[in-house]
């Protein structure tokens, strides 16, 4: 019996061009219907390929250079090897660039998700719906004719965020996945640190996500190469708009406890298995570090490795070093190239110097074996970081609204190298029922300046930070370690003013060699890191940079003034010997 003829989508388009065969605008349909929209790159050559794939919100018809421009200027002034044997004119933020992987034999997948872009539907991000079309979509491009039927996964940030999400889900034509600087955990990494409200998803949300909602239409930008609505082809209103798209703010602060809502967003970690590589950068505190650390050790992965860079969020992507590495890990697992990937050793770190200087060393696991958990106990009298315990009974008191108590080692004798996760243990009390206990990690030179790093994103960043609010306190006892406390962020219990507890505060993974006469020290405070100095304004940034980014603990319905903005006191004594425990790695 003849078929019927099928009919053509309206929106797709086909063209060769740039050395590649390109779809603009494929359909993917989903379970329940819907259209998600694709562009898809291609060799020219007919063959089976393997998928290289990312799928999220960014708008897959938004230049680089068009949405980021500031970012991108920046990122290719001092990384000319980025834009080096390309157009440039398929850069798109934060997946890869097909002009470099399409020659390699590879077919590159771009998926505006539901909701967002060319895909209409309702907006709701990371979400298990958006999780399940996601898988979809793998399974779909397996089966084109131009697959080899292995799919890699391979983006930064949300795009490598939601990578963790889909493994859980175990696409069977899924093979590797590339997690880079893709935070795990939606409560402790993302929304709430300690349980304190972070500021950052709920700004970003509304201008990097809302902006190119499937919809905006002619309110938005143009694709610069195919000419189309990178946010259409429809236009809606306003109202139209805010009912096809969940309320992140609202979400976010009606769930305050890590609940069901946290963990419909975040890993099922004995359900990842596939073979994966997650890059991690020191300086992404305040997003990243903690899940690329977490997600490779807790993944039930029997293939995997961690790889930790530094700089800033984007240029190590996109860089020969990070995209050749990138390259080796699918070659081996999407191509079957033997080509010595099964012998790289499973931890490969670019030690961080003063100075922005890297030195590249490869360890066999995470935390390292040789670390020497050290403590540094908080003396109270000459505000010191010491290693033998005070015995005498003493307090401190500080404003939570002003610079904390700062604990400083003597100048070193001998460089000391950390690496690793890092602990704090205090004991404090709080003139209210909470107190919200930030704990930085700093160096200083001898002339006593302190010495930041370029972070992902704020350019005067510390070497670690943490965040608890002390109601929080409570532990998991069967994840927490003695180096990295794990709260169960299960159960809010109230502080009685006055009342002395003892609080277990995670500080990210970190890295850094002090050289000798330089000093270590751990800053205890009331609010957010602050460097001394103006803040810089970057161009097109929705926030001025003052230590921490974008990653601010400021809003009003979780912070309180009432509350938070009063005294804490830090305790000190025999039974109370607080202390910073730091990995400290000995000369090999």
């Amino acid at each position: 019996m003849k078929q019927p003829a099928t009919k053509p989508d309206p929106l797709m388009k086909s063209e060769t061009r740039d050395g590649m065969s390109i779809d603009w605008d494929v359909p993917i349909e989903m379970d329940d219907g819907l259209l998600l929209r694709a562009d898809v790159f291609r060799p020219v050559a007919e063959g089976k390929y393997p998928v290289i794939m990312t799928h999220g919100p960014y708008a897959k018809g938004l230049s680089f250079q068009q949405g980021f421009k500031s970012m991108w200027d920046r990122m290719v002034a001092a990384h000319p090897d980025v834009p080096a044997g390309s157009s440039n004119k398929y850069q798109n933020w934060e997946v890869v660039d097909p002009e470099k992987w399409v020659p390699e034999g590879y077919v590159c997948i771009r998926v505006d998700s539901r909701g967002a872009g060319r895909s209409p539907g309702y907006m709701d991000v990371w979400s298990p719906r958006e999780t399940r079309d996601f898988h979809d979509c793998i399974e779909w491009a397996a089966a084109q004719p131009w697959s080899n039927g292995k799919v890699g996964l391979n983006g930064i940030s949300y795009y490598a965020m939601n990578e963790w999400q889909v493994a859980s889900l175990q696409p069977p034509h899924l093979a590797a996945i590339c997690v880079w600087e893709g935070a795990a955990d939606f409560y402790r990494d993302v929304y709430r640190h300690g349980g304190i409200v972070n500021m950052m998803p709920l700004r970003w949300y509304p201008r990097q996500v809302v902006s190119v909602q499937h919809g905006v239409g002619e309110r938005g930008a143009k694709s610069l190469v195919t000419g189309d609505l990178v946010a259409g082809p429809e236009t809606l209103s306003d109202e139209e708009l805010a009912r096809n798209r969940g309320d992140l703010e609202r979400d976010v602060l009606s769930h305050p406890l890590d609940d069901d809502y946290y963990k419909a967003r975040s890993p099922v970690w004995d359900k990842v298995t596939v073979p994966l590589l997650s890059a991690n950068n020191w300086g992404g505190q305040g997003l990243h570090p903690r899940g690329n650390c977490e997600g490779y050790l807790r993944a039930g992965s029997k293939q995997k490795w961690l790889e930790c860079h530094g700089l800033a969020h984007w240029p190590h992507f996109y860089t020969d070093y990070g995209r050749l590495l990138q390259k080796r890990f699918f070659d081996f697992f999407l191509k079957g190239e033997k080509n010595g990937w099964d012998k790289q050793p499973p931890v490969q770190l670019q030690v961080r110097h003063p100075g922005e200087k890297f030195v590249e060393r490869h360890e066999n696991e995470w935390p390292l074996a040789r670390t020497q958990w050290t403590k540094f106990f908080l003396e109270p009298g000459g505000r010191g970081l010491q290693r033998e315990a005070p015995a005498a009974e003493t307090s401190i008191a500080y404003e939570t609204t002003g610079d904390g108590v700062t604990f400083y080692t003597p100048p070193l004798e001998q460089p000391l190298e950390i690496i690793g996760p890092v602990a704090c243990k205090l004991f404090l009390s709080s003139a209210t029922n909470d107190a919200d206990v930030f704990v930085v990690l700093r160096v200083f030179d001898p002339d006593g300046k302190e010495v930041t790093f370029q972070g992902a994103l704020d350019p005067r960043t510390p070497i670690g930070q943490g965040w608890l609010r002390a109601s929080h306190r409570k532990l998991d006892p069967k994840l927490t370690k003695p180096y990295r406390p794990y709260h169960a962020h299960d159960e809010v219990q109230p502080l009685k003013p006055g009342e002395i507890y003892e609080l277990d505060i995670e500080i990210w993974p970190t890295c850094i060699v002090v050289p000798r006469g330089y000093r270590v020290a751990l800053t205890v405070r009331g609010k957010d890191y602050e460097f001394g100095g103006p803040p810089i304004v970057i161009p097109h940034a929705f926030y001025t940079f003052s230590g921490v980014g974008p990653f601010f603990h400021t809003h009003p319905q979780d912070r309180p003034a009432a509350i938070f903005e009063t005294a804490n006191t830090l305790h000190f004594g025999a039974a109370r010997r607080p202390y910073l425990l730091l990995p400290i790695i000995p000369p090999k």
